[in-house]
């Protein structure tokens, strides 16, 4: 009965603790009924209050929702500093004649906000997907999209560091690439910012591994990156990846529109970045790298993945390819073919610590009253203390927020000219 009226107290707990003390003094006889029902009502409205701030506290130490930038989905990351010993290892000497032929682009090297496509001879998974061709751009990043527009900095990209960087300033400012089958390198040289070139050089590299593994180095960066001006260019370091959706036009019903939805961003912390360090991204199983619908339904590794039979392929839903997952109605034929899972097995990991705050606030909150309860009885003729007999404000219970913590198909739409300020020109190699 009680655990009944506690789960009603959120509307008015006062009054429902009112009347279950109450009814059980008037069960027992109590003599002083108003003095026990004041009373027992005080001890049991600060047991609730405290068993708020209880349910408060515990909502502040549980974890809330991961932010979807860096969910630790898709891939998960390390830095490394100069005294590591691994940072030597992970950054690739294109000087080196053992690494195999390295070109130097020629256009890119002598121009200033322009990009280039090149072929790899392997494929490169990314988010999951087999990419086998990727834009090199003066700014110091990759577009890794199959569809090429004017705002390369929005998403889809491996930026090592995407920034203003003008490399027609000077002779010694290059772009060059290895690929030698097992890892392709870009290396953006001895660099500058446009309109702070006097400031230094920077030298880094990105290298993207036969198994999905991406490396940034930094051999030479003379500004931290915070310092670094974001109003002409977008400063970026990190993955991002979204898919292009084709949407009705309003104006003309007919037309159709893409748009672009970036659904996943990896960003590190900036602050690491300085002179001979680097980062290391390694890939995380995804629903894309299943074949067969087995693999797909039962894999241990992959959460949320479903076979779609007419595509023959076995995703989530959100990646490149999710217009093609809606237009052959992939996520209806998921739902009623998914195996049912009852909720509470579903659920209890998740909200083991949750169930465990509770029922030790409900053991506390019972302990106090049947503490209460035998206080006046033992003792018939305490006489109430009405100052306690004022209502608490609306305020005085702290209002508590909670994010949900089950969509993990979130994304935000990209708005193409609002946040990005330049264009790319695409340009090919001589």
């Amino acid at each position: 009965c009680w655990l009944f009226a506690f789960t009603l107290c959120s509307s008015s707990p006062q009054t429902i603790w009112i009347g279950i003390v109450r009814q059980f003094c008037t069960k027992h006889t109590c003599r002083t009924c108003p003095s026990c029902a004041w009373n027992l009502t005080h001890l049991t409205t600060s047991a609730l209050q405290t068993l708020f701030i209880i349910l408060f506290s515990l909502s502040l130490s549980l974890p809330l929702s991961l932010s979807q930038e860096d969910s630790q989905r898709y891939y998960s990351w390390r830095s490394f500093g100069p005294g590591d010993r691994r940072t030597p290892e992970l950054w690739v000497d294109l000087n080196s004649v053992q690494q195999g032929h390295v070109r130097v682009h020629g256009i890119l090297s002598n121009t200033h906000r322009q990009a280039a496509r090149v072929a790899l001879s392997f494929d490169f998974p990314f988010y999951g997907h087999q990419v086998r061709q990727i834009t090199i751009a003066t700014g110091g990043f990759i577009f890794t999209g199959e569809i090429t527009h004017r705002m390369l900095t929005a998403t889809q990209y491996i930026a090592p560091l995407m920034a203003n960087f003008d490399p027609s300033f000077s002779k010694n400012s290059t772009v060059r690439y290895l690929d030698n089958g097992e890892v392709f390198v870009v290396q953006w040289d001895k660099v500058r910012l446009q309109g702070r070139e006097a400031e230094g050089a920077f030298t880094f590299q990105a290298s993207l591994h036969r198994n999905g593994t991406i490396v940034f180095g930094y051999r030479d960066v003379p500004l931290p990156v915070e310092k670094i001006n974001s109003t002409e260019h977008p400063v970026k370091v990190g993955l991002s990846d979204a898919f292009m959706a084709l949407l009705s036009s309003p104006q003309t019903p007919d037309a159709r529109r893409r748009t672009i939805y970036e659904y996943h961003r990896v960003e590190v912390d900036t602050t690491k970045i300085v002179n001979r360090s680097a980062f290391e991204f390694s890939p995380l199983p995804t629903c894309l790298q299943h074949t067969t619908c087995d693999q797909c339904l039962r894999a241990n590794l992959t959460s949320g993945c479903g076979w779609c039979n007419v595509l023959q392929r076995c995703s989530d839903g959100i990646d490149r390819h999710r217009q093609e997952w809606l237009d052959y109605s992939c996520s209806e034929e998921v739902e009623q073919h998914s195996p049912t899972v009852p909720a509470d097995e579903e659920e209890a990991p998740e909200h083991t610590a949750i169930i465990a705050g509770v029922v030790a606030a409900l053991v506390l909150l019972v302990f106090l009253t049947l503490l209460a309860v035998y206080y006046i009885n033992t003792h018939p003729t305490v006489a109430p203390p009405f100052y306690l007999m004022q209502r608490h404000t609306n305020n005085y219970w702290p209002s508590m927020k909670f994010r949900n913590q089950g969509c993990h198909s979130s994304y935000a739409e990209v708005e193409l000219g609002v946040h990005e300020k330049e264009g790319f020109i695409e340009a090919e190699q001589c």
